[in-house]
C-alpha cells in the first residue's frame, strides 16, 4: 500500500482502510511511518475527522509492538481512554524493565510499569507501598497477553466444590472496611459494567459467611492461600465484560490492601507479616451449583485468631 493510499483514507475517515495500514506498517516494523501517521491522525481530528480511534489504537500498538526507546515516551503520555488495558501493562507484556527504565519519565505511569514487571518477576526497587520483587510465599499471578486486536486474560482454573450444608441464622457485623476492601476487587465490574457483588462479614466459621449472602444452597472446597490470593488479584485486576481494566499490579496491590485490611495490619504491610497473614487465613471457594459463565469470584476467608469469617460473590456477564 503506498503513503499516498494512506493519507487519502485518512482524508475520507476510512478507518478500516487505516488500520489496514496500522497492520502493515508494524508487520514492516516501520515505526517512523507509523509515528507519522499517528500526528497526521491527531491533527486530523481537530479538522473534525471521525479518525480519533485510529491514533488511539497506533498508541496501543506502539506501546505493545516497538522497541522501548519508542515504546517509553508513549507509555509516559499517560492514560488511553479505549485501550484494552493500561499501556504500562500493555507494554510491560513485551518488555522488560531493563529495556524501559531509561526511556520512562518519572510518574505514576512508571511506577506502574515497573510494578506490572515485578509482576512478571522482574526486581525493581522504586515501586510504591509493595515489594519490588515477587516474596517466596506469592503465587504465580495471573498476567494479561496482549494481541494486535485483543486480550487474553483468563482466570485461575475453577476448583471442583462438593455440596456443603448451611447454618441457619448467621450472626452477620458491621465491618465496613473489610467488606468495602472485599466490594472494591471488583469495582469495575459493578460500576462500570453489568456485574453484581455481594459481601459479608460475620462471627464464626467461613460456612456462617456464606450463609449470610442469603444462598438456599451452596457447594465449597479449600483452597490453598496461594490460590485465594491469586483468585483475588485476578479479580483485582479485572475490568469484567465491560469495564476498565486496572492490570496485573493492581490486582496485586488490591489483594494485599484486603488481606491487610481484614487482618488489621498497618499500611505499607511489612512482607514477612503478610505471608503469616496470608498463610494463617482459611480460604474457600463455593458455588450453588449452577455452570458458572462470565467472570466469577466466590471467596470465603476464615481468621481463626479473630474467630470472624467474610465472603464475597460476584458476578459479570456479557
Amino acid at each position: 500500500m503506498t503513503w499516498q493510499r494512506a493519507i487519502a483514507a485518512l482524508e475520507s475517515s476510512d478507518t478500516d482502510e487505516l488500520l489496514r495500514v496500522v497492520d502493515g506498517l508494524c508487520a514492516a516494523r516501520d515505526w517512523g511511518r507509523l509515528l507519522e501517521l499517528r500526528q497526521r491522525c491527531a491533527e486530523a481530528v481537530t479538522r473534525g475527522k471521525q479518525v480519533w480511534g485510529v491514533e488511539e489504537h497506533i498508541r496501543y500498538r506502539l506501546a505493545l509492538e516497538a522497541p522501548a526507546p519508542i515504546a517509553g515516551p508513549v507509555v509516559s503520555e499517560g492514560g488511553s481512554r479505549f485501550g484494552l488495558g493500561p499501556l504500562p501493562e500493555v507494554a510491560a507484556s513485551t518488555k522488560t524493565w531493563g529495556e524501559m527504565d531509561q526511556h520512562l519519565t518519572p510518574g505514576p505511569d512508571r511506577d506502574t510499569f515497573a510494578a506490572e514487571r515485578v509482576v512478571r518477576g522482574d526486581r525493581v526497587d522504586e515501586i510504591p507501598d509493595l515489594p519490588g520483587l515477587l516474596e517466596p510465599w506469592e503465587p504465580a499471578y495471573a498476567t494479561a497477553t496482549y494481541k494486535s486486536d485483543g486480550i487474553e486474560a483468563p482466570s485461575p482454573s475453577l476448583p471442583p466444590t462438593e455440596v456443603i450444608d448451611l447454618p441457619e441464622s448467621p450472626t452477620t457485623i458491621d465491618d465496613l472496611p473489610t467488606t468495602a476492601a472485599l466490594a472494591d476487587l471488583v469495582e469495575p465490574w459493578t460500576d462500570q459494567s453489568n456485574g453484581r457483588c455481594q459481601t459479608t462479614a460475620v462471627e464464626g466459621d467461613h460456612l456462617a459467611a456464606i450463609s449470610a449472602l442469603g444462598m438456599n444452597r451452596a457447594r465449597a472446597t479449600d483452597l490453598d492461600p496461594g490460590s485465594g490470593l491469586a483468585w483475588m488479584a485476578w479479580a483485582g485486576a479485572s475490568g469484567g465484560a465491560h469495564g476498565r481494566r486496572r492490570g496485573a499490579a493492581a490486582g496485586r496491590y488490591l489483594a494485599w490492601w484486603t488481606v491487610a485490611t481484614l487482618t488489621d495490619q498497618d499500611w505499607p504491610a511489612d512482607p514477612d507479616v503478610m505471608g503469616e497473614a496470608v498463610s494463617a487465613l482459611a480460604w474457600h471457594w463455593f458455588d450453588d451449583g449452577s455452570p458458572e459463565t462470565g467472570w466469577v469470584l466466590r471467596l470465603a476467608l476464615t481468621s481463626p485468631e479473630l474467630g470472624l469469617s467474610w465472603a464475597i460473590s460476584a458476578t459479570d456477564q456479557v
